[in-house]
């Protein structure tokens, strides 16, 4: 299979540099890397003036085409007309040697997949379950033998009913799912969303489908909203054998406040897009578990040393949940 990766950068050289030595390394090498740069300096530039990387091709993009969805509709219309596949990679990832090897075989294992996501493995908390010993189930998750301890945020809900009883990547009626991923069995798992760190797709899918207009600038949650899309043409999964690192560089992202309005309102949009009318039941405990979630991460002024960071993002969450009520994204078809 003929397959290209996209990566779109923002004012991250370093960062990419790393993820392109680690392509480098690939047991199976794609046959195009499309390096879309938003930045507005030259300093991701400046690395192809020095290394020299196979089959990849650079772009700058202008203000007309910058931020996460307009870079990856950009990429996308620059597609060689042979590639099977397309991947995307963030660019503060970091791949193990035969993450697009398994990527594909994944594909080639079932015509019916048409999205395929890998699994970070530096922030995996997951660990074997242990024999004779109980596990309390509000704060621990159990999943094919394995253990995953949740979150006090996940522990509340737990404790109030307000959790999904679906596995994870699967998103219930009133939108609030598990976002714990999964154990490194070396199975693959099907799932409603893949994350946009690392998240690959037929062309039938990238044919028809472009990354939404509404997610600008950062583009949080774009990669939910393009997953739920996906479906109608068959299967998202995510294959634990395409391992990854995810090293979470903080160039580029938001200041709190904006990140916490979009939490809410991207939250909602992207909810809306799988259940355009979720019953009277889900709508309220959506609105139950935004508000508590703001909540808690109002509390963590009193629990972290970041607490301007809290209070920015839990006053952004509170903002983004009053919006709703006087100007609701519009859905587009």
């Amino acid at each position: 299979m003929d397959f290209t990766l996209i990566i779109c950068t923002y004012m991250r050289p370093a960062a990419l540099l790393n993820l392109l030595n680690s392509v480098k390394l690939q047991t199976l090498y794609p046959s195009e890397i499309l390096i879309i740069d938003g930045s507005t300096n030259d300093g991701s530039k400046a690395i192809f003036e020095t290394e020299t990387f196979k089959n990849l091709k650079y772009f700058k993009v202008d203000k007309e085409h910058r931020g996460l969805t307009r870079q990856r509709n950009f990429g996308i219309s620059k597609i060689s007309p042979n590639s099977e596949i397309l991947c995307f990679l963030d660019d503060d990832t970091v791949l193990t040697p035969s993450y697009f090897e398994e990527i594909i075989r994944a594909f080639e294992s079932d015509p019916t997949i048409t999205g395929v996501a890998g699994i970070e493995i530096n922030a995996n908390k997951w660990f074997p379950k242990k024999p004779n010993q109980h596990y309390d189930k509000n704060r621990y998750y159990e999943f094919e033998d394995h253990i995953y301890p949740e979150g006090s945020r996940n522990v509340i809900r737990n404790i109030l009913g307000l959790q999904s009883d679906l596995g994870p990547g699967k998103m219930p009626e009133f939108s609030n799912g598990r976002t714990c991923g999964y154990p490194l069995t070396g199975r693959n798992y099907e799932v409603d969303l893949l994350i946009g760190l690392s998240f690959s797709f037929r062309r039938i899918v990238f044919e028809s489908n472009k990354f939404s207009t509404y997610f600008e600038g950062y583009g949080l949650y774009e990669d939910a909203d393009y997953s739920i899309r996906a479906l109608q043409f068959g299967k998202n999964i995510i294959a634990t054998k395409a391992q990854l690192y995810h090293y979470h560089d903080e160039a580029g992202r938001p200041n709190k406040y904006q990140y916490g309005k979009m939490v809410v309102r991207n939250g909602w949009y992207v909810w809306r897009v799988k259940y355009p009318k979720p019953s009277l039941k889900a709508k309220l405990k959506w609105n139950t578990i935004i508000l508590l979630l703001a909540f808690i991460r109002f509390t963590n002024i009193f629990t972290t040393k970041k607490k301007q960071e809290a209070f920015t993002e839990s006053i952004g969450r509170f903002v983004g949940w009053l919006s709703l009520w006087l100007n609701k994204p519009k859905i587009e078809s």
